[in-house]
């Protein structure tokens, strides 16, 4: 049994090894990964896998430190209160930080969120992206667009919770890939 949960830990990190350490830039493939998800309504413990939701929409990767913290919900609302407009410019929210999916679970119910939050509790995919505080020890607060091909087509590593203009450049790269 240690040796099947050996082998599925190093599969399921090989493709993001390529990328680990690498400074990602818009252009580059998108690193692969499969985290577990957490709607308001449901949670989904064998993950979502990245390289699955590609090609239907574009995807907002939100990378924010924790469930529950007043900046994080700052920025999570922005998006909720935007869903519609973000769907309309063909986008999809994911939110990931390190919390668990049954916290996940409970603060997408409570703020009503309409998107998916992974866990990425070990921060391996935070790592992979560079949203990830050694210091700190949670994620930054960073947004990464993915094109239907896959590709990087848009990053702000300093985005700022609450901010407008962070939202109206996010928005923009949105509307430019179209």
């Amino acid at each position: 049994m240690k040796r099947w949960k050996t082998l599925l830990a190093v599969s399921f990190l090989l493709p993001l090894a390529a990328s680990a350490g690498e400074k990602l830039r818009v252009g580059d493939a998108a690193p692969d990964f499969t985290l577990p998800a957490a709607t308001q309504d449901t949670i989904e413990f064998h993950g979502i896998r990245l390289s699955g939701v590609v090609g239907k929409q574009e995807i907002i990767l939100a990378f924010y430190p924790a469930d529950w913290s007043g900046g994080c919900t700052k920025e999570m609302c922005t998006m909720r209160d935007n869903f519609r407009d973000l769907g309309s410019l063909g986008a999809t929210v994911f939110g990931i930080s390190g919390d668990y999916v049954f916290s996940h679970r409970q603060w997408a119910k409570a703020l009503g969120l309409p998107f998916t939050l992974l866990s990425d509790h070990d921060h391996h995919v935070a790592r992979a992206y560079a949203s990830y505080n050694e210091q700190s020890g949670f994620n930054q607060r960073t947004v990464y667009v993915i094109d239907r091909a896959g590709k990087i087509a848009y990053i702000d590593p300093a985005y700022v919770a609450g901010s407008e203009d962070s939202f109206a450049k996010l928005k923009s790269a949105l509307s430019a890939l179209h």
